[in-house]
């Protein structure tokens, strides 16, 4: 699926590297994940089924070759403001759920060499637009294209086992609508903010050191990036 949205490419970046919008934008993905909490506001009770989530998935997975490796709260630390740190990946426990769907179900073939749906999901990110997650079954990446100060083509990729037939392995109705969703109630944040940043009466204020933390290492790799002569201001 193709995005025009009217949003500055930094400021759709900056909605990816945080989640405290999560909770009242996406309640879709809140289901399914974790990582919308962070240090300030995990209860000892979610902190225990983070851990006990994690403690299971590491002992069943370890035979696979599988490892947890996002097991904390927030979201997985990223960029790193050094030559390194253009690229993240990580494999994180889903929160009762086999695929990120709207009930969790598997809904396509297993990919890969997955012998068992229960494998969380992996994230993957690169710099300066690129990410995905890949269930067990299906794996959704999105791709930015600034094409202006304000505007942001974006695209969605939904990819499935190379032999899976649509209509007989898999249905497009129960595959998308989870990211499908979470994407465009995000581009809808992005816009809002967009217009917000651009007004009069905006004044920038200080990170959140609990919940925009990825947001500050954004906006460091780019101040970096920008010294160097890597990238344009644009």
């Amino acid at each position: 699926m193709d995005y025009d949205v009217a949003a500055n490419w930094k400021i759709v970046w900056e909605n990816n590297r945080e989640c405290y919008h999560c909770n009242v934008n996406h309640p879709q993905y809140i289901q399914a994940n974790f990582d919308h909490y962070n240090d300030d506001d995990t209860t000892p009770r979610i902190q225990a089924a983070i851990d006990d989530a994690s403690l299971r998935s590491q002992e069943k997975w370890t035979a696979s070759g599988l490892a947890v490796t996002h097991t904390q709260t927030g979201m997985t630390s990223f960029p790193a403001c050094d030559s390194n740190g253009w690229f993240s990946a990580n494999r994180t426990p889903l929160d009762g759920y086999l695929s990120e769907t709207m009930d969790g179900r598997q809904v396509a073939p297993l990919m890969g060499d997955y012998s068992d749906p229960d494998v969380g999901t992996l994230r993957m990110r690169t710099m300066p637009n690129f990410w995905n997650h890949s269930s067990c079954d299906h794996a959704v990446s999105t791709r930015l294209l600034p094409v202006g100060p304000g505007r942001t083509r974006i695209q969605v990729t939904w990819l499935v086992a190379a032999g899976a037939e649509e209509g007989r392995d898999y249905h497009l109705d129960e595959i998308m609508p989870f990211w499908q969703l979470t994407s465009e109630q995000d581009w809808t944040i992005c816009e809002s903010v967009q217009r917000g940043v651009t007004s009069s009466r905006y004044t920038p204020g200080p990170f959140s050191k609990h919940k925009e933390y990825n947001v500050d290492a954004l906006v460091n790799w780019y101040l970096d990036r920008l010294t160097t002569g890597e990238i344009s201001p644009s």
